[in-house]
């Protein structure tokens, strides 16, 4: 018989494991000596424990999932209650039992891992769709369309959900996309829309700008293009291929027409210019026949002076008024002294004239004289009213004698 601390064999050659519940038979051995059957029973153990080492290293240091770990941990168990090794199986036993707390312990973590994931990863997908169902309600196209493409990039990379949270997400996540994009196609169809209109706008007024560019009707053809102008800016932009065309050929057309008004513009300016420094030699002529002399002789040079005015041109409409007021002087003065002549020269207006200042002048006289015997009377009051209206008689007397005077009396 043959032992060691954890076996032995018997005189049959059967071979015994110690354990806690007591020898337990691990075989028979009947090859060779005692010896070799618990070295070789031994070396069934050492195995055991490599197993086991080997198990405890995955759990710890890989991602071995706790199934796949669960079943390596019953199949090395089910070797350790065969008894077919010697050694401290109670050991063996101990070990694979806290393997299986870790196990357990790790299932628990991973558990609680997915489910802070899931509670993350719902969180994300949430705060998606919030953000896509704002962004649906958006005008800035280009930026809000970017900004979708890259949420749905960002919803990919996310772990999916339980099936019915990760739909109903998905839902509200692919309806704000397709409202978005139903808004935007519709948006851009009605910018369409108005760019063709715009187009057929501006080729109607570009044709009417072109049939107007060889207009020499300068006011009223400069006031339409103004007009069409602001019907060019109130039609909006066509499309992009069509605009820059059809700018060029309203800007060209109007140009060929302000050039050609220029031009002419300028022509007269100078032609004006020219007027002016003739009328203006004309007034200094007019100016000195001031002031009024040989009434006759000042009346014929200036209808001589007046008819070479008539005969000039135009002059430039800011100079206009200053140049014509001078003349308007002489005329005036002229005018003046003609009144003034026919006046003089009136028969019955001399005759008026006489008979008023006659009568004005008796008037004063019996008022003087009533005057006098007022105060040789002693009666001051009645003198006193009588001379107030001597004064006015004496005044309408005095203006009379003036008037007259102009008649050469």
């Amino acid at each position: 018989m043959s032992s060691d601390p954890w076996g032995r064999v018997d005189e049959t050659g059967t071979v015994y494991v110690r354990t806690a519940d007591g020898e337990q038979v691990v075989g028979s051995w009947a090859a060779g000596s005692p010896e070799e059957a618990l070295a070789y029973f031994e070396r069934k153990y050492e195995g055991l424990v490599v197993e086991i080492g080997l198990l405890e290293k995955r759990v710890q240091t890989t991602d071995l999932s706790a199934k796949d770990a669960q079943t390596a941990i019953d199949h090395l168990r089910e070797q350790v209650e065969a008894h077919h090794a010697v050694g401290d199986l109670d050991a063996l036993r101990g070990r694979l039992d806290k393997l299986v707390e870790t196990v357990e312990a790790r299932r628990e973590e991973r558990k609680a891992q997915r489910a802070r994931q899931s509670d993350e990863a719902r969180k994300a997908k949430e705060d998606l769709v919030t953000e896509a169902e704002q962004l649906a309600q958006s005008d800035q196209w280009r930026a809000a369309g970017e900004r979708l493409r890259a949420l749905v990039d960002t919803w990919k990379g996310l772990p999916r959900l339980d099936r019915k949270s990760d739909d109903d997400l998905w839902h509200r996540f692919s309806h704000a996309r397709s409202a978005f994009s139903k808004r935007r196609k519709a948006h851009f169809a009605q910018l369409d829309a108005q760019r063709e209109e715009a187009r057929r706008t501006k080729e109607r007024l570009v044709a009417e700008a072109e049939g107007l560019s060889d207009s020499t009707d300068w006011g009223p053809t400069a006031a339409r293009y103004r007009e069409l102008m602001a019907q060019w800016k109130a039609a909006g932009r066509a499309q992009r291929e069509h605009e820059d065309d059809l700018w060029n050929r309203f800007r060209g057309a109007q140009d060929v027409f302000f050039a050609a008004r220029s031009s002419v513009f300028a022509e007269r300016d100078a032609e004006q210019s020219e007027n002016l420094k003739l009328k203006e030699e004309l007034a200094e002529e007019a100016e000195k026949l001031l002031p009024i002399g040989d009434l006759k002789s000042a009346r014929a040079a200036f209808r001589s002076i007046n008819e070479r005015w008539e005969a000039i041109g135009h002059v430039p409409r800011d100079a206009r008024p200053k140049v014509e007021g001078r003349m308007h002087a002489v005329e005036r003065a002229i005018q003046e002294a003609e009144e003034a002549e026919w006046r003089r020269t009136n028969p019955e207006a001399r005759a008026r004239a006489e008979g008023l200042t006659g009568q004005l002048q008796a008037a004063v006289d019996k008022l003087g004289a009533q005057i006098e015997q007022a105060r040789a009377q002693g009666n001051n009051a009645k003198a006193d009213k009588l001379q107030r209206e001597l004064e006015g008689r004496q005044a309408l007397l005095d203006q009379a004698l003036k008037g007259l005077q102009e008649f050469g009396g």
